[in-house]
């Protein structure tokens, strides 16, 4: 096993030394190739503009915006709308981006890639919250930017994109405040329908129930009140008339309609009536006695019958219905005290036969016989007068109790649904109200949204205000050509020491007498150094030379590279002088 041997700084400048040639071509080569890295790699430029979130011009305190979504939550959602298929291809196609990728790239793909290169940021600025007088965080404006390999493309796509963002910004704002306005509207028309309904069920429950509503519950109360009051006069004065009414009829029928009237003699002269009621009496007695041919019979008869026809009366039946039951009641008693032969009970048996007999050739009239005769005696005609009165007093009384009777039945029936239809009403009063006020508060809105409207019309309202538009852009933002020149210097001197170290590794040589003394453990006799023959000397120049010629020709390569890949070398001059001048000026 070989000891690892230690290397002091000679040994190590003896390695360099001897592995120049492997670590300068190594190192050039890498440095080479970051450096054609760095040229070749295309550059990439970045337009950007800033666009102001401007505040509402009228104070929101007198007239509010219907849009109300935050600043950032808005720019999202046009981001969404403005970087859809048609318009990114549309962009794409008229300004002819990605060629290389459109030819090996499907169109999801390319387009993917072209919502990376574009760029949203927000700028955000710490505010004082108007609303709640507490600091937070708001966003005041946003940058929007493309990134594209031609500085012109790049400008003209990123100024593109602000336009479509601007006019997406307030075709959204327009649209917002239209449909706002048109939904209310809309919102408005069904409450006018619904108010119109709702009033028209309630006139009608109203004019149905006119008499049981709330309102009238008062004044009902009171009728009845009255009305029973009034009820009760009436039911008294129609007793009282009834009490005159039965005492004057008494009276009336105690006195004779007919004045009385005297003989020469002085006897008093019986009225027709009279007179006709004691011939009837005196009828039936005789009746008993005698036969139907009998003078006296046949006189009383045709004195009745010539009586009657002056007085127009008929045969008063009840009377001698009267009279009968008399006799009967009377012969009944006879009987009890005499036999069946007995002269009384003989007479009396006739008088009964002859009352029968007038009772049944004389049916009873259902009507009552109105006397045609006018009386004539001052005291019956009063009190008839009288009577008369009594009578219409109540016929009138009745008639204004039947009528006061239904009222208060009504009256009644309105109380009793009274709390029914006060339910129904109130529901309907609550339906009708609750629309009135739900009318005028989307009343309220839609005038507030018709002014929105306008002020959006108008560009009042908050507004996307383009400060600073896209520029041309003079630099690339990537590749940063002098980091990746630099990252290949410090790449390629570390590649060349690598290789050297891995070689020396490698190489199993003993170079030197302190390695042989190492190995041999003994000091070697003599030391013969390396003699070069012209074949060595020869070889030793010519790698020289093509170390040479290889430095200057990367150094031209490298400078070609610049002049054709990045700027041309005339105008790094240029500036180099200018800023020599600037130096020397200071």
């Amino acid at each position: 096993m070989q000891e690892e041997q230690e290397k002091n700084i000679q040994d190590y400048l003896a390695i360099l030394s001897r592995r120049k040639v492997a670590i300068i071509s190594t190192a050039m080569g890498v440095f080479l190739l970051g450096l054609i890295t760095a040229l070749v790699w295309p550059p990439t430029f970045r337009s950007s503009a800033t666009i102001l979130i401007k505040e509402q011009e009228i104070p929101t305190e007198l007239v509010r915006s219907t849009v109300t979504s935050y600043a950032a939550q808005r720019i999202q959602t046009i981001s969404q709308r403005v970087m859809t298929r048609p318009n990114l291809m549309e962009i794409i196609e008229k300004y002819n981006l990605y060629v290389k990728e459109r030819k090996r790239q499907t169109s999801e793909e390319v387009l993917e890639e072209m919502r990376e290169d574009i760029g949203l940021d927000m700028i955000n600025a710490e505010v004082m919250d108007p609303r709640t007088g507490r600091p937070g965080v708001a966003s005041i404006a946003f940058t929007l930017s493309y990134e594209g390999s031609s500085p012109g493309s790049t400008q003209k796509v990123a100024g593109e994109l602000t336009s479509l963002f601007l006019a997406e910004n307030l075709r959204n704002r327009k649209d917002k405040a239209a449909e706002t306005y048109s939904f209310l509207t809309a919102e408005t028309s069904k409450l006018e329908k619904k108010i119109e309904e709702t009033g028209k069920k309630l006139a009608e429950f109203k004019e149905k129930h006119a008499n049981s509503l709330p309102e009238m519950t008062v004044m009902n109360l009171t009728m009845l009140n009255r009305t029973e009051s009034e009820f009760d006069s009436v039911d008294a004065d129609l007793r009282a008339l009834n009490e005159r009414q039965f005492f004057l009829q008494s009276q009336l029928d105690q006195i004779n309609p007919l004045t009385n009237m005297r003989s020469a003699t002085g006897e008093s002269i019986l009225d027709p009536a009279s007179r006709l009621k004691a011939l009837e009496s005196e009828f039936a007695s005789l009746s008993a006695r005698y036969s139907s041919e009998h003078p006296d019979i046949v006189k009383i008869k045709r004195e009745i019958q010539g009586l009657r026809q002056q007085t127009g009366q008929g045969f008063d039946t009840q009377q001698q219905a009267k009279i009968l039951t008399s006799k009967r009641s009377e012969l009944a008693g006879l009987i009890k005290k005499y036999s069946a032969g007995h002269p009384d009970i003989v007479k009396l048996q006739a008088e009964i036969a002859a009352l029968e007999k007038s009772i049944k050739d004389n049916p009873v009239k259902v009507e009552k016989q109105v006397m045609t005769m006018q009386p004539d005696n001052p005291a019956y005609i009063s009190v008839q007068t009288q009577l008369k009165t009594i009578e219409t007093e109540i016929e009138s009384s009745k008639s204004r109790k039947k009528r006061l009777d239904e009222k208060l039945r009504d009256l009644e029936k309105r109380i009793s649904k009274s709390p029914q239809v006060e339910k129904e009403y109130l529901v309907l009063s609550r339906e009708q109200q609750s629309a009135l006020l739900r009318f005028q508060d989307i009343k309220a809105r839609q005038m507030e949204a018709e002014i929105g409207q306008e002020l959006e019309k108008e560009s009042k309202g908050e507004s996307f205000v383009l400060i600073d538009p896209a520029q041309y852009p003079e630099q690339p933002i990537k590749p940063n050509r002098i980091v990746i020149v630099f990252l290949s210097l410090i790449f390629s001197i570390a590649a060349g020491l690598g290789v050297a170290i891995l070689k020396e590794a490698m190489d199993s040589s003993v170079r030197g007498a302190a390695g042989i003394n190492k190995l041999l453990t003994a000091a070697p006799l003599a030391v013969i150094p390396l003699i070069y023959n012209t074949y060595d000397l020869r070889r030793r120049q010519r790698i020289n030379r093509m170390v040479i010629g290889s430095v200057f020709g990367s150094i031209i390569v490298v400078m070609l590279l610049i002049h054709f890949f990045w700027t041309p070398l005339d105008v790094i001059w240029f500036k180099g002088l200018r800023k020599a001048e600037d130096v020397m000026s200071v």
